[in-house]
């Protein structure tokens, strides 16, 4: 439904809200300026003599030492909301040059949409699309001005104004959706610039990011005690504006994206409802990717350099797998989005390491992070991963005080760590229960900081495919290792494992503290790369991925690390990576099936039966040393 003079009702609820906030900015300014108005009348008045006496004077005096106060607070906060940076969005973004196709889709959407173009565009590591206000001068220099756009097909070149808004895009949408599926979806996005470039909505938006950037400022920890008092009233008087503003603000917004989306029911609506499918699909292997295959990745120093590709990859193996997925496979024919781009390969590169930052942390320069290939990632990223969790698995046994094999009277050419070892101890005697209370905690305590690093508070997913099992769900929030399933050695090896994982996650940071964040070798050479004028490398990762694991989450992995170990050593299997479940072990180019429950059932009862029983039928020789790093 539109309103008088075809202009959307959205967009006439979204001025009149604007216009809401402002009025709200004008009384806050009228009351910090009623003080000094009152003291002017005073000062007339004694000037004229006509309020003469003590009593005046004495008012005088009082009321102008509290307007002089008053003036210079609320100039203080208008300086501090003025200046403050607002929050942005870290993104990578795309200049023209490298994608002029890209550029002319989005311009020709405007124009069949009759409203301004996007100023820019950009890519960000997420599912979603939106336009971002980076006319700030903390969020640098604006694109270089030119008189007219470049002519389009479909319409006249449409003459530039100020500044537009930015129109950022999640990176997994570019490489999995068609070319036609995109158009459909950024329709309603793009048409958005139309509302956001009136004036009133415009300078409320500006009003609402400078109270929240004031904010912001206000809450950062400071050591003198009068900084930190300032910046307590700072924060008082800002989050009073700002919940003046917030119901306000809140339909202002509802009233734009209303109106962009009827302004967008003119373009690709039926596409739009089958691209919407897409929008989800891509969403869940971008989860699974992240979680199952990058976030080991990251953990052991290297990061997948060509993520969107393997969001492609996961879903294509999804549509193999889901019936309900089959049709999205026939898709892969058409034109990919990623083809607007001149060189797909280099903003894939730059949006890789842009992710691995935001979930995983500032990396740190030098040989111990560095890219990998996805054809590399079993050999530099599955196999590593294993034998640097076995060895740690037999460090906490020495430290335990467990013999190795050529300490005991075993045969000739069994010396070397082994997963008998490991069998042999975690086997449960007659006399050992098999559910014990949970044991104190290690001498060494991980740090907050160190344990959100380390690992998943998700059940570990192992090598083979498998669903988990029941035993496999979260602990009881009561039970800190949730250790109370597991054998009472199972206990002390878990609790002995999570110290030492936080000793070496500990000494990790303390190596890495004041390093510089690399490039990737695209940005060294001048190509893309992360916006640097965005960064606050003080606050990343900004979206860790998962808590950490429980000691029993942590003990299992270790035990599947050393059997997967074995099985390359001793039967000829291969590390694999299966792109919906992460790292995997393979026989003969086929997943390995039915590990995750023998592995349960050495770790909660201490039964290694169902593991050895595996182990004979695949030709795993436990008693033969494995090769650690």
């Amino acid at each position: 439904m539109t309103g008088t003079g075809g202009e959307e009702m959205g967009a006439q609820a979204a001025r009149s809200r604007a216009l809401a906030v402002l009025r709200v900015r004008s009384r806050a300014l009228a009351v910090a300026l009623l003080p000094a108005a009152v003291a002017v009348v005073l000062l007339v008045g004694g000037a004229t003599g006509r309020l003469a006496g003590s009593g005046w004077d004495a008012a005088r005096w009082t009321v102008s030492v509290v307007a002089v106060l008053v003036l210079a607070t609320a100039a203080a906060v208008a300086l501090v909301v003025a200046r403050s940076r607002p929050a942005a969005t870290p993104t990578v973004t795309i200049a023209e040059e490298s994608a002029p196709d890209l550029y002319r889709m989005v311009r020709d959407l405007a124009d069949r949409l009759d409203v301004p173009a996007p100023s820019a565009i950009a890519l960000t590591p997420d599912c979603d699309s939106w336009l971002e206000d980076r006319t700030h001068p903390a969020h640098g220099p604006p694109p270089a001005p030119r008189q007219t756009d470049p002519a389009v097909p479909g319409g006249p070149a449409r003459p530039r104004g100020g500044a537009g808004p930015v129109l950022v895009i999640g990176s997994p949408f570019l490489w999995w959706m068609r070319v036609g599926e995109l158009r459909a979806v950024l329709a309603p996005v793009v048409a958005g610039t139309g509302p956001s470039a009136h004036p009133d909505i415009a300078a409320a938006r500006r009003f609402i990011r400078g109270l929240d950037a004031a904010v912001a400022v206000a809450s950062a920890g400071r050591r003198n005690p009068l900084a930190r008092a300032a910046c307590a009233g700072l924060g008082r008087v800002c989050r009073l504006l700002l919940r003046a503003c917030r119901v306000h603000a809140a339909q202002m917004e509802r009233g734009v994206a209303s109106a962009a989306a009827e302004r967008a029911q003119a373009v690709d609506y039926g596409l739009r409802i089958a691209a919407q499918e897409q929008v989800g699909l891509a969403y869940a292997g971008w989860d699974r990717l992240l979680t199952r295959v990058a976030l080991p990745a990251w953990r052991m120093g290297r990061w997948p350099s060509r993520l969107d590709v393997g969001v492609v990859a996961a879903l294509t193996e999804l549509s193999r797998r889901d019936r309900l997925a089959e049709g999205f496979a026939s898709r892969l024919g058409e034109r990919p989005a990623c083809d607007l781009l001149e060189e797909p390969g280099a903003m894939d590169e730059a949006v890789s390491l842009l992710t691995a930052r935001l979930f995983h942390g500032g990396p740190e320069t030098g040989p111990d992070w560095s890219p990998v290939d996805w054809d590399e990632y079993p050999e530099e990223v599955v196999d590593r991963t294993w034998r640097t969790d076995a060895a740690r698995l037999h460090r906490v046994l020495d430290t335990l005080g467990v013999r190795r094999a050529a300490e005991e009277d075993t045969a000739p050419g069994t010396e070397g760590p082994t997963l008998a070892r490991v069998l042999d101890h975690l086997t449960a005697p007659a006399d050992d229960p098999a559910t014990p209370p949970a044991p104190a905690a290690p001498t060494t305590p991980p740090t907050p900081q160190a344990t959100t690093a380390s690992a998943p508070r998700t059940a570990p997913h192992p090598p083979t495919g498998e669903a988990p099992a029941p035993a496999e769900t979260l602990a009881d929030p009561e039970d800190d290792d949730d250790l109370g399933g597991t054998t009472t050695r199972g206990a002390a090896l878990a609790a002995g494992l999570s110290a030492q994982l936080a000793r070496e996650e500990a000494a990790a940071q303390r190596a890495g503290a004041g390093t510089a964040a690399p490039t990737t070798p695209a940005a060294a050479a001048g190509a893309v790369g992360p916006d640097a004028a965005l960064w606050d490398d003080g606050a990343l990762p900004l979206l860790p991925l998962q808590p950490p694991r429980s000691g029993r989450e942590i003990l299992t992995a270790h035990i599947t690390a050393m059997v997967c170990c074995a099985a390359m050593d001793t039967a000829g299997a291969t590390p694999g990576l299966d792109w919906l479940d992460g790292p995997s072990l393979l026989f003969d180019g086929a997943r390995a099936a039915d590990l995750a429950p023998s592995v349960l059932s050495l770790v909660e009862t201490g039964d290694p039966g169902p593991l050895r029983d595996w182990m004979t039928e695949l030709g795993i020789r436990p008693e033969k040393p494995v090769r650690l790093v």
